[in-house]
């Protein structure tokens, strides 16, 4: 008897260990939230509210290390230049190039890029529409594509209605640049996934 209680004593402890170990959608919620928070305070962020992005004129002051929460979806957000030409117009399309850093913002590091040298020649290249408010935007190739399959995160677009996305003619003119801190929702299927936050910097520039 004494025997049978010890082996399921052993058998309930096994088991409230590996409910313990057993981490919930809620759990992983939590750890991105203080993982964003983490970075934010490691990288000296000032977070402002949209409406005083709005009061800004769309604009974030790099020289603060300004970022925009959008509080719809979690993104936050860094315009570094608007960019050159124009912003895409209501029932345009086109191919925009993009160079990228990608950053896993648990580990703090580079986990995917395009903008070294070796990718000089081949950077992302996506398709992009725009229906009033609504943007719509799929890879063609690159390392995006290769690595996540060809939809484009969310929160990729989410600079779009705030920035230029002409083609450099002069050396006076420069491509849209952007940071971007990418929750989970907003991002590719591995980070929705895994619910994994992202930080990016891009660049986005009109396909000639």
């Amino acid at each position: 008897m004494a025997k049978k209680i010890a082996f399921l004593l052993m058998t309930l402890a096994v088991v409230v260990s590996s409910c313990n170990n057993y981490e919930t959608y809620g759990d992983k919620k939590d750890k991105e939230r203080n993982a964003i928070s983490k970075y934010i305070s490691d990288h000296g962020i000032t977070v402002i509210s949209e409406d005083q992005f709005n009061k800004q004129g769309h604009t974030t002051d790099v020289s603060k290390n300004e970022f925009v929460k959008f509080d719809r979806n979690g993104v936050y957000l860094q315009i570094v230049r608007q960019g050159c030409g124009s912003e895409l117009e209501d029932g345009g399309r086109g191919t925009l190039v993009c160079r990228f850093a990608e950053t896993n913002m648990f580990a703090d590091s580079v986990q995917t890029c395009n903008n070294t040298p070796g990718y000089a020649a081949t950077p992302d290249r996506m398709f992009i529409s725009r229906a009033t408010s609504v943007y719509s935007a799929q890879f063609l190739d690159g390392v995006m594509s290769k690595v996540y399959g060809a939809t484009v995160p969310a929160g990729w677009l989410v600079p779009m209605p705030y920035i230029k996305v002409g083609h450099p003619t002069s050396e006076n003119e420069m491509c849209s640049k952007v940071r971007l801190i990418v929750p989970h929702t907003q991002g590719h299927a591995y980070s929705s996934s895994n619910v994994i936050p992202y930080y990016y910097e891009i660049t986005y520039e009109r396909e000639v």
